[in-house]
């Protein structure tokens, strides 16, 4: 994992005596569930990824020692889903009507955060002051400011934070830093990889059929609480169900695909903040009232990594018409690292010999993860996506939107630790 930038570390020297108090219970707590071995959880938001998370949790939760002991979302018919489908499996939950109400339950020792990405932030950071462990669906947040005051939280107070980047429950990408370290690539310069898909004309990304069922807003959902930090407006059913088509709520293809991507290379080759950022694209085949674009690239250029590399850049690809994809890779002075579906191929330069192969163990498995997050609470168990994975990939892809709003190149302004036009 890289080290702690310097935000982490002034951070910590600047906490004051009452975050050392929280840090103190928090990491005694820790200790207690890890006696106890059972872990009680609840669900914050009943959307459509956090039923994947459901379907899987009801998978392995008599294998982890797991209580599924909660359910709450702003539309509390999703909520009496989840709860239902729980209680037919075997558990015993309650739907409860707000967060704050999740995060006051002495038996919730952690909560799964999955909803739109404009409350990340806020629901992670009240989770964390009321001592709980977080599963945080990615991106972490919706802008840097937020990650690094998210990362510097679950530092005080010593609490597990795991984003949900489940493809770094794949061993591919911390085997890959290794062998880069290693030098087994020589001094790295590029890499690139990709998130394509191929949406209907008829039907763009992110677009479906509720909307224009619910003209009118349910009863039972609280259209102001979802808003939130987003200021006032009237209910909008394309917001609510497409929320990802807008920047107010989202990033779209950065945020919600690239990040994905730009964490596995994060982790390879021990990336922090970039250096520069370009996003190019546009809405090219969908004008149907979203804000962010349909297709985008994005080129990020990182500084010198000691051991690693002189600098480099790094490509990403992504279209929502065309999933004609490219090649993940990392690309060295004597080699590059080809990642596969079984793992990855070092491939020399001028031969294409392969030097060496890994196959991987683990998977992008949203059970393995979250084994991995309890591992983490109940044995101090390295996370596969700790907080600080989680700022920098969100550092990369809103440095790439933020050049495409501004269309400008945005650097990383170190001393005010923020992204700024050049």
């Amino acid at each position: 994992m890289p080290k702690p930038n310097s935000i982490s570390r002034r951070s910590f020297l600047k906490a004051s005596m009452a975050a050392a108090a929280i840090a103190w219970s928090a990491k005694s707590y820790a200790r207690i569930v890890g006696a106890n071995d059972r872990l009680g959880m609840a669900f914050i938001g009943c959307g459509g990824i956090a039923n994947h998370h459901l379907e899987k949790l009801l998978s392995i939760r008599e294998r982890e020692n797991l209580d599924l002991v909660a359910t709450c979302d702003v539309y509390q018919t999703r909520a009496l889903a989840f709860r239902d489908k729980i209680n037919a499996a075997g558990g015993h939950a309650e739907v409860l009507g707000h967060h704050s109400e999740v995060l006051a339950r002495k038996d919730v020792d952690y909560v799964l955060i999955a909803t739109p990405e404009h409350s990340h932030a806020r629901l992670t950071l009240d989770a964390l002051d009321a001592g709980k462990h977080v599963y945080c669906e990615k991106p972490l947040t919706h802008e840097i400011k937020e990650a690094q005051r998210v990362v510097k939280r679950a530092k005080d107070t010593g609490l597990k934070l795991q984003v949900g980047v489940q493809g770094l429950s794949d061993n591919s990408y911390a085997t890959a830093h290794e062998a880069i370290k290693a030098g087994k690539l020589g001094l790295v310069v590029e890499a690139q990889i990709d998130y394509v898909r191929h949406y209907s004309l008829e039907k763009g990304p992110w677009r479906g059929d509720a909307a224009a069922q619910y003209a009118e807003k349910p009863a039972d959902l609280d259209w102001r609480e979802w808003l939130l930090p987003v200021s006032r407006r009237p209910w909008n059913p394309h917001h609510y169900f497409e929320w990802r088509n807008y920047r107010d709520y989202s990033g779209g293809i950065a945020t919600d695909l690239f990040v994905h991507r730009i964490t596995r290379l994060i982790r390879a080759l021990g990336l922090t903040y970039p250096r520069r950022a370009v996003g190019m694209g546009d809405i090219y085949l969908w004008p149907d009232g979203r804000d962010l674009p349909d297709s985008l690239e994005m080129l990020l250029e990182y500084p010198a990594i000691e051991g690693i590399s002189p600098g480099l850049t790094l490509h990403i690809l992504g279209t929502m018409a065309n999933a004609n994809g490219n090649r993940h890779c990392i690309r060295g002075h004597r080699a590059t690292l080809v990642f596969t579906d079984t793992g990855w191929d070092i491939v020399e330069e001028g031969s294409g010999k392969v030097l060496e192969s890994h196959v991987k163990e683990g998977a992008e498995d949203v059970a393995l993860h979250h084994a991995n997050h309890h591992q983490a609470i109940r044995d101090d168990a390295p996370l596969n996506c700790p907080p600080e994975f989680g700022l920098y990939g969100v550092a990369a892809v809103c440095m790439g939107n933020l050049s495409w709003f501004k269309r400008r190149m945005i650097e990383w302004d170190e001393r005010r630790e923020k992204a700024v036009p050049a």
